[in-house]
Order: C-alpha cells, then sequence, then structure tokens
C-alpha cells in the first residue's frame, strides 16, 4: 500500500507504523531523536522516483507501539521486520543522528543491509565540546519516571545537544515543543543507543568490524566540529567506508542537497 500508514509485527509482538512509496529497491529511512516518519516526507518524495522508500515511527513515537522494558536489539529487530515485510528481504539503510547508529549497529548484527548511508552520527571523540556527562541515561529515565517530560527534552538539547540553557528556555515557549515532549520518554533509547561513543574518547570501530557492505559517512562543514570529526573518525574503520561532506551543511541538512547523494551511492554510482 504505497503512501498510506500500514504496520508490521516486530520480533516481540510490538506493531511498528510504517509509510511506503515508490518503487525499485527498498531503502528504509531510520530517524533520529525526536524524529517520526514525517520528518522524512520531502527526503522520502525526493528518492521515490527511483527506490521503494519506507519511511517508520521508531518505537514508543507517533503510531507505533512499545514495550514496558527497553533493548536496543528490539529496535534493530524492528528494523528486520521492515526488511523481511515491505522491504522484500533485504534492503539498503539511512540512518540520521542517532539513527546513524542504530543502523550502523543493526548492519553489525546481521540484518539483511546492501549499502549503508548516515548522516552525521553524533560521535564526541575529542575536545571540542563536553562529553555525556555521567549517568545521562538514568537522569532522563529519572525524569521521564516523574513525567517531566519537558525537562528531560531540555536536558537533551542541553548534555547532548550541546544548547545553551537560555536558548532551551526560549525553544519551550515555540509551538514546536509540544511534539518534542510527546517523544521525550524515548530519549533514553537514543542514549543507549550511542552507548560511550560520546564520551570524549576515540571510537569502538572494533564494535563494527563486522559491516563489510559499501557504508556511505555524511557530514556537514558548517555546522558543530565534532560532528565531523566523528564522521572521519568512523570513515576511517575500513575500505568500504567512504566519506562524504557536504559543503555548508548542519546537522539539519537540505533534502535536496542529501537526496542526489543517497540516490548516487544507492545506485552504486560515484558522487557526483
Amino acid at each position: 500500500m504505497d503512501n498510506a500508514v500500514d504496520k508490521v509485527v516486530s520480533a516481540d509482538g510490538t506493531a511498528i507504523a510504517f509509510e511506503k512509496q515508490g518503487t525499485g529497491p527498498a531503502v528504509v529511512l531510520v530517524g533520529g531523536a525526536f524524529m517520526t516518519r514525517g520528518a522524512f516526507a520531502e527526503l522520502a518524495a525526493l528518492l521515490a522516483g527511483h527506490f521503494t522508500v519506507i519511511t517508520y515511527d521508531r518505537r514508543g513515537r507517533g503510531d507505533s507501539g512499545d514495550a514496558p522494558e527497553y533493548e536496543v536489539r528490539r529496535e534493530i529487530e524492528d528494523i528486520d521486520a521492515l526488511i523481511e515485510g515491505p522491504g522484500g528481504g533485504s534492503a539498503m539503510l539511512f540512518g540520521m543522528s542517532s539513527g546513524a547508529v542504530l543502523a550502523l549497529e543493526a548492519t553489525a548484527r546481521g540484518s539483511a543491509v546492501a549499502r549503508l548511508a548516515l548522516y552525521e552520527p553524533p560521535f564526541v571523540t575529542d575536545d571540542s565540546r563536553p562529553p555525556l556527562p555521567a549517568g545521562y541515561v538514568a537522569h532522563l529515565t529519572e525524569l521521564i519516571g516523574r513525567e517531566a517530560y519537558g525537562d528531560a527534552a531540555a536536558y537533551f538539547m542541553t548534555a547532548a545537544v550541546g544548547l545553551p540553557g537560555e536558548a532551551v528556555a526560549g525553544m519551550r515557549q515555540a509551538p514546536f515543543w509540544a511534539d518534542m515532549e510527546t517523544v521525550a520518554h524515548t530519549l533514553p533509547y537514543d542514549g543507549r543507543i550511542m552507548g560511550d561513543t560520546m564520551s570524549g574518547r576515540p571510537l569502538p570501530v572494533a564494535r563494527w568490524a563486522s559491516v563489510t557492505v559499501p557504508v556511505l559517512v555524511g557530514s556537514g562543514d558548517a555546522g558543530a566540529p565534532h560532528m565531523l570529526t566523528g564522521a572521519r573518525e568512523l570513515a576511517a574503520t575500513g575500505d568500504n567506508f567512504t566519506l562524504r561532506v557536504f559543503p555548508g551543511q548542519e546537522h539539519d541538512i537540505a533534502a535536496r542537497v542529501l537526496a542526489p547523494a543517497l540516490a548516487d551511492f544507492f545506485r552504486g554510482e560515484q558522487a557526483r
């Protein structure tokens, strides 16, 4: 069913909502913190002329279900269900931000991924910004446990994103903040996915040694310096990893800039 909401059932029985559009090889788009499937609407439309594009709500968000206990492997099983169902048994993945790390983990753990594209996995491997505080996930979990969703979102924006507190205070007055609070209970999920890769230490590249498919690692050159540093470090993992730097782009890359690069990569063509 093209461009209509459908669901697949993951291995633990959780229903995962997705939309599918276009024709051709399957591409699954994996969002980062706060993102629901609608965040990829423009990118999906641009790719749909070449590919069957699958956007979905990660568990706990949008129209997807959730489970009482969270494990990263459950999100990988969600991706597997999408690949096996609407993907037809094999797919290419694009992951954005912490969703890039989830897509990388899925590929490393054996998901049926033919090609993998990542944009700005938010690694902190240098001293250009502070690492995540000790107990970051535990504090997020405590805030969510007492339903302080706005405070959890604000803590993520200051501690993980690195925005000044006064900027976040202003954001809390904006209309979009309510949408952020709606999915804030999933922020510890992204923290668990990132693990210790925001610690200011070198990446544990051996963790992804099993990834042998072609990998495109993208980053902008106009955003936070640690993003490009982390992308360069990941791209040095192996000969199958390629770095693509997008001039003038930040973490929120323009879909019209990203789409042609993804299309070329997924078709196995040289970047233009």
